[in-house]
Parts: structure tokens; C-alpha cells; sequence
């Protein structure tokens, strides 16, 4: 997930380092509680080691706010909150990190923003693998079952108005090319919401 470049930063080593730090960890426990949200929506079943890890490391944030937030209907809003408010706590450290607590007022918008761009990360991931395992005729029957469950939804729209070309499935990758165009925007988005707290 993309970072604001901010424009000073005295050390930049000692800011880098956390920045990583923090993508990875956020990366993973946001990246798994959207993961949860989204299989959860699809109904794909959790009885397989993905869905068992996903619980395993989201539990401890998602539980809890369950509690107090309620799904509705397919929407597991518990999952969408708890990966919300890990992204709002890593650009909360980082702009303490660097002491610009001045643009305070712009971290939920902010927060919002990056919650987005790990989700749009997170689906061109999902149909990378897609495609990928798409070509590997040895590929377990179980893996590639249950990453066409949660890709198929991404790619169906496309397979209306995009033909087999050689036998050869362009919709993943259509539906790639959409996400990164989002990205685009969500980059420069990011940007404007930083500013705004000026």
C-alpha cells in the first residue's frame, strides 16, 4: 500500500524503516480482515488452512468489536471497522514518527483512503494468484478451487463482453488493468486528503 511522501523528513532511514515495518504488519492483519470480510460476503467456506489462518490472526481484533458492531445481512462490518482502524493506527504512528500532528484532522479521511488502497492491493494480488494457478496444470485441486471462488466474482463481469481470444482468458487480466487504474486514483486521492488537513 502506498505512502504519502511527506515532505520532510530530517531522517529518512529511521522514517523508511518503520514505514516497511508497518506495511508488512498492516499489510497482513488489515489485508486478513478484509480477506474475512470478503469471503464471509461470498459465502466461500472457512473449513481450509486460508480461512483457518485468517481467523487465527484476526480473531483477537474482530471478536471484540463484533460485540458492539453488528453484521448486516453478508456484510461482517466487525472485519471492515477492525482493518479501518489498523490502517488509522499506522498512519497515526508514522505521523508521530515525524512530529506532524498539525494535520491531525485529515487522518480519518486518510486512514479511509489507504483502507482502500490495501483492498484494491489485495484483489490484483487475489487474480495475479488466479491467473498464475490458472496455468499450473499440477495445481491443487483444493488451492485452485477455493482462489476461483473468491476471483470469480471479480472476473465474471468481464467475461460478458470479453471473448476467449485462442482459447485464452483475458478477463483476470482486464480486471487487473481496472485495479491498477484505481490505484491511480486512489494514489493522487490520498495526496488531496493529506493536504486537506493543512
Amino acid at each position: 500500500m502506498a505512502i504519502i511522501a511527506f515532505p520532510s523528513r530530517p531522517r529518512p532511514m529511521l522514517y523508511q524503516i518503520p514505514s516497511f515495518l508497518l506495511d508488512v504488519i498492516v499489510g497482513l492483519l488489515g489485508g486478513a480482515c478484509l480477506l474475512r470480510l470478503y469471503m464471509q460476503y461470498h459465502r466461500v467456506p472457512f473449513g481450509n488452512p486460508l480461512g483457518r489462518f485468517v481467523f487465527a490472526i484476526t480473531d483477537w481484533i474482530v471478536l471484540p468489536l463484533r460485540r458492539i458492531v453488528p453484521s448486516v445481512k453478508r456484510w461482517d462490518l466487525a472485519s471492515l471497522i477492525a482493518a479501518w482502524l489498523l490502517v488509522l493506527a499506522k498512519f497515526l504512528l508514522l505521523w508521530l514518527l515525524i512530529g506532524n500532528l498539525g494535520r491531525i484532522a485529515a487522518l480519518p479521511l486518510v486512514s479511509l483512503v489507504g483502507l482502500l488502497q490495501l483492498a484494491v492491493s489485495g484483489l490484483t494480488a487475489l487474480l495475479v494468484v488466479y491467473a498464475v494457478l490458472s496455468w499450473i496444470p499440477g495445481a491443487s485441486p483444493m488451492l485452485l478451487d477455493l482462489i476461483s471462488r473468491l476471483a470469480e466474482p471479480l472476473v465474471r463481469p468481464f467475461r460478458r463482453f470479453i471473448p476467449l481470444i485462442g482459447g485464452v482468458d483475458l478477463s483476470p487480466l482486464a480486471a487487473i488493468v481496472v485495479l491498477q487504474v484505481i490505484a491511480i486514483v486512489l494514489g493522487n486521492l490520498l495526496v488531496w486528503a493529506y493536504r486537506l488537513g493543512a
